[in-house]
């Protein structure tokens, strides 16, 4: 009983914050803005950043950062579709009467966002790599924050889906950050 009230009311939450953020004007600045914000997180500038990282800054500090990725994002992946086949949650389209999705998704089902999960991935490890301080620190989750606000505004993900990502992608980046730790040669 306690446990249906608890899902009852959280869905009820989720779609409400849902429907709040996918009612966003459909402007074309806006629908533009975050289909880039979006395509940010797709993963294919993850290895530029890390080969920019390899050779601009300190062999100990890219090494570390390299290391920590790679890490990071296999402990990720690992998670991020161990969660999706178990879950098997519909993504928002497929629930809700009258939503479409502004982006076609990357796969079937909607838990977690695997775009909100690599952007909190990608600025832990920057953040805690480089001991960016909290004024280099806004900018940097504002972006991973935003990916998974147009998740929810593109009509692919729920705002539990990116919530879920984000704690995976931090919790995924802190354990890659421990194990390169642990692997040093």
């Amino acid at each position: 009983m306690l446990k249906e009230l608890f899902t009852n009311n959280l869905t009820r939450w989720d779609r409400l914050l849902f429907h709040r953020i996918f009612s966003w004007s459909d402007k074309k600045f806006l629908n533009r803005s975050l289909r880039l914000v979006s395509w940010s997180a797709n993963g294919y500038l993850y290895p530029v950043i890390g080969l920019y990282i390899f050779l601009i800054d300190d062999a100990d500090v890219s090494t570390t950062f390299l290391r920590a990725a790679v890490f990071a994002f296999s402990i990720d992946r690992c998670l991020y579709f161990l969660l999706k086949r178990s879950m098997k949650r519909d993504r928002p389209f497929e629930g809700i009467v009258d939503v479409q999705f502004r982006v076609p998704p990357p796969d079937r089902f909607s838990f977690p966002s695997g775009h909100t999960a690599s952007a909190f991935l990608m600025a832990t490890l920057l953040v805690c790599t480089f001991s960016l301080n909290r004024a280099e620190q806004i900018p940097i989750f504002l972006w991973a924050s935003m990916v998974g606000v147009a998740r929810v505004y593109l009509g692919v993900h729920y705002p539990t889906d990116v919530l879920a990502g984000a704690i995976l992608g931090i919790t995924t980046a802190q354990l890659g950050m421990l194990a390169q730790a642990f692997f040093v040669p």
